[in-house]
This record gives structure tokens, sequence and C-alpha cells, in this order.
């Protein structure tokens, strides 16, 4: 089941957001991002709007003035300042929307966290991820396929994301630890929950990624982990459902990925299994159904070997690098060639352009800004005639 992507609110970040270039302008970003009332399709917009994360902290008082709030505070230099240091002190590092070592996932999603704590191997986020989540209650088998899935997909050059809750989640961390595997938790990145996977936590510490945007030391409340799921839907090729109830945090990922457009995949279950419900129900709805990890290697493609770079035959002709400035006519043009009246997914049009995100998204901006396209709900574009 493919979904979808819904493109980066315009607001939020244009793909033109650079990231901060100093530590004053790091803990400027901390600051607008912990302040009350400011999430991340807010901070995004006062940003755009403001041109700076200091702008936009000498701002939010007015702003929040004229949305109805007196007194309003900013969150305190100092307590970024302090935050900041707890991380660095427990080996994590802060790493902006825009960063090199920024997951090139979430860029394109509705509403990317500005920032994100990170402790491991942050090479892991360069590498082609899978999530697999599922049921905390699992049954034995759905343990013994999550950790079969890991391990075979780890084996193929995927690395296995999830949640480190009970059941699936620390099945499928377990058994690829060896190849790597990515923990987005819902708490700081320092916070353990459940308590029963510390030892577990400090071996991805060790041999993997751990993931969050909340702060240093947070305990994770019920509301933190919805956002935590876009995250593990949004750095992932695909979301792989092992087992679910009907209402489930595994199908508020599956629907985060389908709004993303990522690849949804299920593992089928006995009807009469309330674990299985979730997985039947998107099986149902046309997520692929998954037997084995050739299932879900055959749904997003292998990982591409590298290339061995040949010698240049006629070295002194310079090369001309793709889509340069002069291109950009030729790329409107076939874009347009490719939309009509009726609506497209906006990542169904870049996959038919065979041209990397970073390439197209601007240009749709552009025509958009042109009237040349219309976006509409649920990433669609169609071609004003």
């Amino acid at each position: 089941m493919s979904g979808a992507s819904k493109p980066v609110d315009t607001l939020s970040s244009t793909l033109t957001l650079a990231p901060p270039s100093t530590e004053d302008d790091l803990v400027a970003w901390l600051q607008l991002i912990r302040s009350r009332r400011v999430g991340a399709t807010t901070f995004f917009r006062l940003m755009a709007e403001h041109g700076t994360a200091q702008a936009a902290m000498d701002a939010l008082p007015d702003v929040a003035r004229s949305a109805g709030v007196e007194r309003y505070a900013a969150f305190p230099i100092e307590a970024a300042q302090k935050e900041i240091a707890a991380g660095r002190a427990c080996g994590a590092t802060l790493i902006a929307f825009g960063a090199d070592d920024y997951p090139t996932g979430l860029m394109d999603i509705s509403d990317p966290p500005p920032l994100l704590w990170a402790r491991g191997r942050l090479d892991l986020l360069r590498k082609p991820l899978v999530a697999l989540v599922g049921a905390r209650n699992a049954s034995s088998l759905g343990t013994r396929m999550a950790r079969k899935l890991a391990a075979d997909l780890g084996e193929a050059g995927h690395v296995t994301v999830s949640g480190l809750a009970r059941g699936v989640d620390t099945a499928a961390h377990h058994a690829a630890l060896e190849d790597g595997t990515v923990a987005v938790v819902a708490g700081g990145v320092d916070v353990v929950y459940p308590v029963e996977n510390t030892d577990l936590a400090a071996k991805i510490v060790d041999q993997g990624l751990t993931l969050s945007e909340q702060p240093i030391g947070l305990h994770p409340q019920a509301r933190h982990f919805p956002r935590r799921n876009r995250i593990i839907s949004g750095i992932s090729r695909a979301v792989v459902v092992v087992e679910a109830a009907a209402r489930s945090g595994s199908l508020i990922t599956a629907k985060n990925a389908l709004d993303q457009g990522r690849e949804v995949l299920a593992i089928p279950g006995h009807p009469f299994d309330a674990r299985a419900s979730g997985c039947n129900m998107l099986i149902r709805d046309g997520a692929t159904l998954v037997r084995n990890a050739d299932d879900v290697i055959e749904a997003i493609g292998p990982v591409a070997e590298p290339v061995e770079e040949q010698p240049e035959l006629f070295p002194e002709i310079p090369t001309t690098p793709p889509h340069r400035a002069a291109d950009i006519p030729k790329l409107h043009q076939e874009i347009l060639a490719r939309l009509g009246p009726s609506p497209i997914a906006e990542d169904q049009l870049i996959r038919d352009l065979d041209l990397p995100a970073g390439t197209v998204t601007p240009e749709l901006l552009n025509l958009e800004l042109d009237g040349e396209i219309t976006r509409l709900a649920g990433g669609l574009l169609s071609r004003n005639v």
C-alpha cells in the first residue's frame, strides 16, 4: 500500500532553511521549539516570517498577545543551555533540520522535528531504513516473525527502525543489533522506557542509534507516543506491521506512513486473534501482504550496490552536472507534461521523473507560485488548464 506524500508545509521549510551555524543560533533554535505553544509547524512558520530563531523569539510575546495569551514567557536561554550541556554529557548529538546528519526522509514530511537528539551511530541514517512495529503484548509467533524479518532484512543491508516498546519492537531491535538498528523513543534519549529494556537500550546506543525530538531527561507520557510514531515512519522507506489490534499505536504509525508516501506492509494473522485484526484490516485496504523478508525487499527494492567509479575516457572534456540552472525550463516542461487536470500523487510524479526529490520539489513550488499547478489535499498535484 503506497500513500500519497504530503508536501512539506510551504511555511515550514521550502527546502531553504539553513541549519544553525553557531552555538548561539543552536541555543535560539532550541529555545524556540521548547517555548510554550510552539510545535513543529509553528516553528517553521515563525522562521519563515522572521528569518532567524532569535528574531522569532523576540516576536513571540506579540504573537502570543495577538492570539489572546497575555504575559507570555518564552523558554529561558539558561534552560536551553542546560539541556544542550546535559545532552552532550550523556554523549548525545543535537541535529538540526537541514544539517548533513539530519534524516533525509524527514525533510519531506508535513511536520518534521526542527531538532533531534541522537545517541549512537549517525551513519545508520544514511542507510536504507525499514520500520518494524507491532503489538506490545505480541504472541510467540509475532515475536518470532519480528526477529526473523529484522535479521533477514539486516543481512540484506536494511536497517531496522522501531520504538523500543515491549513485544514486537523489542524482538526486532534484538535481532537487528548486529547489522544496526534505530530506536525512536517517546522520551529523552537518555531515558529508557520500559525499564526492562535498559540493557537493550545500552546496546543500541553502542551498536545502533537512539533518536528523539523530546528534551533530555523527559519521561514519556501517553501524548508523546503518537508524535514519536511520525518519526518512525518518516525516516523509513516502508513500515511493516507485524501484529496490531484494530485500534493501536502501530496503526497510527501505518497511517502516518500512508500520509507520508511510504510503503505499508503487514503480516496476516488468524481472524480470531485480536492482535492480528489491525494487520488484516490493512491488508484488506491494500497493504502488501508479507510472508518473509523477500516480500518486503520485493516491495521496496533491494539495497543499491555501490557503483565502482570508471576512469574517464576523455578527461580533458569536463562533465556537465545534471540539472544546472539552464536545465530548469526543461524540467518545468517535463513536470507539466506529466500533469493534467486529474490529480496525481507528488511522490508518483517524482518517481516518474526519475530525479531526486530535492531537485523536483523546489521547482514544484516555483510552478505553484507561477500558477501553473495546484496542490490538493493528500499530497496531490494537478495542472491548471
